[in-house]
């Protein structure tokens, strides 16, 4: 789901960014409400999520299907914290292992960090069976994900497919790979719910 440089119209990498800055500012300004203890997982999650999303399966179309954990730092620490702890992982593998593009930051950061946290947020928050809620919210999140880097992808004139190609393809294969995810991110949920309730109360 890395988008490398070269692949987006810089319009797109433009909005993108734009998108991108807002929510992180707007993230650093709430996270300031978290708990000492939500604060000190911040960068825990991120180090565990940067590992997690080092195994990447390519797929058609000229990109990379990979676990986010979107949902999962949502869950442990909200939404706004989550976008903190993906824009995180993602400038670190941009910068230092060249895994998704300089230019397509912004758009790595909204389908990762933005897309797929609050996906696997609001489906946590409103399905009452927390079981399934953790499912869905991982697997959903990721789809969503792939889905929003599809439409990038085909609306852009530089990639070689048009949107009846890059929706399909990333949806559907996001949609395989987020049954895993889903998977996962309950089995961590009720681990930790039933270890540390206090880091995912609420």
């Amino acid at each position: 789901m890395h988008i490398p440089d070269g692949y987006l119209d810089p319009y797109i990498c433009i909005a993108t960014y734009l998108v991108a800055v807002i929510v992180v500012i707007l993230s650093f300004r709430k996270i300031k409400d978290l708990s000492d203890e939500k604060k000190t997982l911040i960068p825990v999650l991120a180090a565990a999520i940067f590992v997690a999303q080092m195994l990447n399966w390519p797929i058609p179309g000229g990109t990379s299907l990979h676990l986010v954990g979107g949902a999962l730092a949502a869950i442990l620490v909200g939404p706004w914290g989550g976008n903190i702890v993906l824009t995180l992982v993602l400038l670190v593998q941009a910068l230092v292992f060249h895994d998704g593009g300089i230019t397509t930051l912004g758009a790595n950061i909204l389908n990762m960090g933005i897309v797929a946290v609050w996906t696997g947020w609001l489906i946590y928050k409103y399905v009452p069976n927390k079981r399934l809620a953790t499912f869905l919210a991982g697997w959903l999140s990721i789809t969503f994900a792939g889905i929003v880097a599809g439409l990038e992808l085909g609306l852009s004139k530089q990639f070689l497919y048009g949107l009846s190609i890059t929706i399909p393809v990333m949806g559907s294969w996001h949609a395989v790979l987020g049954i895993i995810e889903g998977i996962i991110t309950m089995g961590v949920y009720m681990y930790l719910a039933n270890k540390y309730p206090g880091l995912v109360s609420g």
